[in-house]
């Protein structure tokens, strides 16, 4: 059906019912109209009414306009009274008004600037958040009860070489006497007997621990939330696992204060500074000359810095050059920070240094694991606060530089394993302040594993490592001009070679044994523990030489609502033991190359 022609839909005398029913079907028409393409050979009779179908191939228009055109055009002005014309053109008006849609075209901006169309956003929020606790995961685990665990040892009886115990010869003859009498006693008893053997013992109390952590989620943030994540989940979910890499730490590198415990770092020690040109790979001191003064101090994991040493004296440079400074690390240190001043004279003090951050050669993020850090690239302005790294410290607070401990020990912690491996106890300890050797690679462990073997005759199980020093470990045989070390191309590997290899295990050059080698990833870079998991002694009642108890073990609290929020807590009390610390020693300082 074609469009109605004008003239008959408003000729003279027709009633204004039939107008307006006209009117509408007019409207209808023009709305289809805009919709398609009309060729000229499909035009109504009557083509000068101003309603151009064709023109709508090259021209945006809208119905709205459409009939505007058609209400100006002569035909239709002359066919009508110029009220009905009025009535008409004021009905359009209110049209207008009210659907705006129709005056305007409807784009990616319009006539909503944002646009109108579904939001393609992926329920659930991604989780990049790495998680490995291997030590907590692998920790043989007890029972336990009351305050503390106590276990007693015998340490060493004649003929053992431990303990402090020596030796006795046991030759007799019919002549021998040998005093029997008890201890204390004022009787002298002698019998044609051998010497008696002696013990050494101790007994060791280690306190059960409270831990926790929490977390809170407003009630707004959990409601809007509602339909892409239940974040009350989320929150429970991240808190637990929060709580156990928390726990993964304190059993890699903890250190409590209580009686039998490592305590707090010491200072390093002799710290000295000397400049000297860049060579390959480092970046000469970029702004100004003059001299620097440092503060270094001992770091134990992410768990806090000990007690800063003095302000070095003054050590000059000149534009181009670095500065190396040296120091002595004490025993169970991961590693050492310099705080750095180069203000002009004399030492300013403390309000003056920055944290010195650089990442290179042996130096990651101003961290490095061996006795040198070296000063290079360009300096910060001084006046950066020292005192804001690490923002918190266990039980809260931040580093003062004069203070006696920046957090490197805690009441409420037990020691960790570097602590036992590292410390006064352990077998062997050695701090390298080298990289591994290339010209007999793996000799700095058949070192420790002769140490360990002549000591108590310890033969260890494995070895962590941070990953830098693993693969420095594994580049250390490509690179030995003694390793032999050659590359064989099998028939189906013509196309497609696997380049690398991986140290896996280091033969015990002593015992005979494989010690595996593993890597930790929240292990600082330059600290190698060397661990032995069980005794080779028969009968010893150590089932595993690190061992952790629980009074109560992990669990999730959810309070009860005292404000608009929900909130939860973490809660476990237990400790970790270390039977047989003297089983156990550790190579520290190796060298980042």
């Amino acid at each position: 059906m074609g469009l109605p022609r004008t003239d008959l839909l408003f000729e003279p005398g027709v009633s204004p019912a039939e107008v307006a029913t006209r009117y509408d079907e007019l409207l209808a028409k023009c709305d289809g109209a805009a919709t398609r393409s009309i060729q000229p050979h499909q035009l109504p009779e009557h083509t000068g009414m101003g309603i151009d179908f064709a023109a709508g191939a090259t021209t945006a228009r809208t119905p709205i306009a459409d009939l505007e055109k058609a209400l100006s055009g002569d035909m239709l002005t002359k066919s009508i009274s110029p009220d009905q014309l009025a009535t008409l053109t004021g009905a359009l008006d209110v049209l207008k008004a009210q659907v705006p849609d129709l005056v305007k075209d409807i784009t990616p901006t319009s006539p909503v600037a944002t646009g109108l169309q579904l939001y393609d956003l992926e329920p659930g929020a991604k989780s990049l958040t790495p998680r490995p606790t291997p030590l907590r995961n692998r920790m043989p685990r007890g029972k336990g009860v009351g305050k503390a665990h106590e276990y007693k040892r015998i340490t060493g009886f004649t003929g053992t070489g431990t303990g402090g115990v020596g030796v006795i010869r046991p030759g007799i003859s019919d002549s021998t006497q040998t005093n029997f009498a008890n201890p204390g006693s004022a009787n002298t008893l002698y019998y044609n007997r051998g010497p008696k053997i002696s013990y050494a013992g101790d007994s060791v109390s280690v306190p059960y621990i409270q831990f926790s952590a929490s977390d809170q989620l407003s009630w707004s943030t959990q409601y809007q939330g509602q339909g892409f994540q239940d974040l009350r989940a989320l929150s429970r979910a991240s808190l637990i696992y929060a709580s156990m890499l928390l726990e993964e730490r304190v059993m890699l590198y903890g250190r409590g204060t209580a009686a039998g415990f490592s305590g707090v770092l010491a200072a390093p020690t002799g710290v000295a500074g000397a400049a000297r040109a860049a060579v390959a790979g480092e970046t000469g001191i970029t702004n100004g000359a003059g001299n620097i003064y440092v503060r270094v101090v001992a770091e134990n994991g992410d768990f806090g810095v000990s007690q800063a040493t003095a302000a070095s004296t003054a050590i000059a440079y000149t534009t181009g050059q670095v500065v190396d400074i040296t120091y002595t690390l004490p025993v169970g240190a991961t590693g050492a920070r310099v705080f750095v001043s180069n203000a002009a004279g004399a030492d300013p003090g403390d309000a003056a240094r920055f944290l010195y951050t650089f990442t290179g050669g042996s130096v990651r993020n101003g961290r490095s694991g061996y006795n040198t850090i070296t000063i290079q690239s360009t300096l910060p302005a001084a006046g950066t606060v020292p005192t804001a790294w690490p923002s918190t410290l266990p039980g809260g607070g931040t580093i003062n530089l004069t203070a006696a401990d920046g957090g490197s020990a805690y009441a409420n912690e037990y020691d960790g394993i570097w602590s036992y491996c590292s410390g006064a106890n352990a077998g062997y300890t050695n701090k390298l302040n080298a990289v591994f050797s290339t010209t007999n690679p793996g000799t700095e462990y058949q070192t420790a594993f002769a140490g360990l073997y002549d000591a108590v005759k310890a033969s260890p199980d494995r070895i962590m490592l941070n990953g830098f020093d693993r693969k420095q470990l594994s580049d250390c045989i490509k690179g030995s001009a003694n390793s032999n070390y050659v590359m064989r191309v099998q028939q189906d590997e013509i196309t497609g070679i696997s380049l690398g290899t991986v140290v896996t295990a280091i033969v015990n050059e002593v015992t005979g044994d494989n010690v595996a080698t593993e890597v930790h990833p929240w292990l600082p870079q330059g600290n190698s523990p060397i661990i032995s998991d069980t005794l080779p002694i028969p009968n010893s009642e150590v089932d595993s030489v690190f061992k952790a108890f629980d009074v109560q073990a992990l669990m999730g609290v959810d309070w009860t609502p005292q404000q608009f929020a929900f909130e939860s807590s973490s809660y476990w009390l237990g400790t970790m033991v270390c039977y047989a610390p003297a089983w156990c020693g550790s190579l520290s300082g190796i060298k980042l190359q």
